[in-house]
């Protein structure tokens, strides 16, 4: 079974569509969201992942491409801020940053991950659901869950930032211990996967990402 195959074995279910379904009805009609909403998604993700897990060899190339490229993600915006950072404190002589605060965050790009073997009229509203943060509130500061804040993170490192300056420097909890040893994936893969709403097929084929950076001026 090819990994397109598998995708579609594990999310083509009577089940999975039914609680999809009532999902994208509540995100679309009420837009006014009770602890029975959590649960839908939450049962959504136990079930698609419990399906996967024996499966995770022939997931493996996507875990490591997603990992890979939401590396790449953050760290061309920590990049990114640091060089903002260094030219809004210069453009402003003797105040050394004092007063100033700038906080970034990254985020799944908006469009449903072009990847996916399952693809579908629906999938864009479901998208949207899943990366509401009134239904995925973890997911509100986006994939990192505290934002890089500068100057408050300063003298922190980009390894220190993903996670990657403590042993072993691999977030590899909830998989297959033994066969993602030495994959490195990052913290963030470790708080997308294991602590927000999203299953481990939803997160895998997206590769692009888009930054929000906020400047605070405080007088």
């Amino acid at each position: 079974m090819n990994r397109n195959d598998l995708i579609n074995y594990s999310l083509r279910d009577d089940s999975i569509e039914a609680i999809e379904k009532r999902i994208i009805n509540r995100y679309n009609s009420t837009r006014c969201y009770d602890s029975d909403d959590d649960v839908l998604l939450s049962l959504r993700r136990e079930i698609i992942n419990k399906r996967v897990h024996a499966r995770q060899e022939e997931l493996l190339p996507d875990i490591i491409a997603f990992n890979d490229a939401l590396t790449e993600a953050l760290r061309n915006m920590y990049d990114h801020v640091h060089r903002i950072w260094n030219k809004v404190v210069q453009s402003i002589e003797e105040t050394d940053g004092e007063g100033l605060e700038l906080t970034a965050k990254c985020y799944f790009d908006y469009t449903y991950p072009e990847l996916h073997p399952l693809q579908g009229d629906d999938r864009q509203d479901l998208w949207n659901a899943l990366c509401d943060e009134d239904l995925n509130p973890l997911y509100a500061d986006g994939v990192s869950v505290l934002t890089l804040t500068l100057p408050r993170d300063h003298g922190c490192s980009f390894d220190s930032f993903i996670g990657m300056d403590c042993p072993p420097p691999n977030w590899n909890e909830g998989l297959d211990q033994k066969l993602t040893k030495d994959l490195h994936l990052i913290s963030q893969f470790h708080k997308l996967f294991m602590h927000m709403n999203f299953a481990l097929t939803d997160i895998i084929y997206v590769r692009k990402f888009k930054t929000e950076i906020d400047i605070t001026i405080y007088k």
